[in-house]
């Protein structure tokens, strides 16, 4: 798997560096392509050998997500759970949305966090530069208050999340046409002798549901974004979509701090 996560790396760095948005956009369906080719082989050779190394079994890591109260850390939740479902993973979310669990098999979670890693920065930053255009303002979404609907007038921060929401159900959509993809090309002769791809990446991902009753503490489910903005609609959610469409990823490890601070 360690060769695998050089070709995502390679590629996200690719992304980074291109100025043609077509290449761009082929630079994340590529790597979770990578991702869940390696799954399945993977997942195939495990079951061959019958090998029962702790590092062929599922494990459980905290990724962080941000400090106590950051209005970005409720959509940046929401995206590592996108990427997790893209691979297999379970997740449980802290009480404070601070930080998150993994529950997944090791080459799986490596994979998610690579990709989590450059989409959370590419997310924040194209949200900031659209909040920055104020293309949003003038504009109205829907709001549910005291069970009825209602409209109102963006601000710079529901606007941000808007474009946030709406980059996040795309980038969602993306990985799992990735998914799909790869899996009608996992043709080798161990993979359809093991009853095929999709019976492989059913079986390792009930493998990790298993592992995730048998080992998860977290009482109840997370709610998930509890801000007003309920529907994707507007310039907002437009620029979301469009940004996660040709999302040109970095391969930073960080969430960026000051001068431009997560809102």
């Amino acid at each position: 798997m360690t060769a695998t996560l050089d070709k995502i790396a390679a590629l996200l760095a690719k992304a980074e560096r291109t100025e043609i948005e077509a290449e761009a956009e082929a630079y994340l369906m590529k790597a979770q392509a990578l991702a869940t080719l390696a799954s399945v082989d993977l997942a195939v050779a495990r079951a061959r050998t019958a090998r029962r190394e702790g590092r062929h079994q599922p494990v459980a890591r905290t990724t962080s997500i941000g400090e106590k109260g950051r209005r970005a850390n409720p959509h940046l939740i929401a995206l590592f759970v996108a990427i997790a479902y893209a691979n297999d993973a379970k997740v449980d979310v802290a009480s404070n949305s601070t930080y998150v669990i993994g529950y997944g098999l090791p080459e799986d979670l490596d994979a998610v966090e690579a990709i989590f890693a450059s989409l959370a920065v590419h997310m924040v930053h194209a949200g900031q530069q659209f909040v920055a255009t104020r293309r949003w303002e003038g504009e109205r979404y829907a709001a549910v208050v005291s069970g009825r609907r209602v409209t109102r007038a963006h601000t710079a921060q529901t606007a941000r999340a808007g474009f946030y929401r709406a980059y996040v159900a795309r980038i969602g959509e993306r990985l799992a046409q990735a998914r799909r993809e790869a899996v009608a090309q996992a043709d080798a002769p161990a993979v359809a002798a093991a009853g095929g791809a999709e019976l492989v990446l059913a079986r390792k991902a009930a493998q990790v549901d298993d592992f995730h009753r048998r080992t998860s503490s977290a009482r109840g489910s997370w709610g998930g974004y509890s801000g007003g903005v309920r529907a994707a609609s507007g310039s907002a959610a437009h620029a979301g979509r469009q940004a996660a469409s040709t999302a040109r990823l970095t391969a930073s490890k960080s969430l960026p701090g000051s001068p431009t601070p997560i809102r």
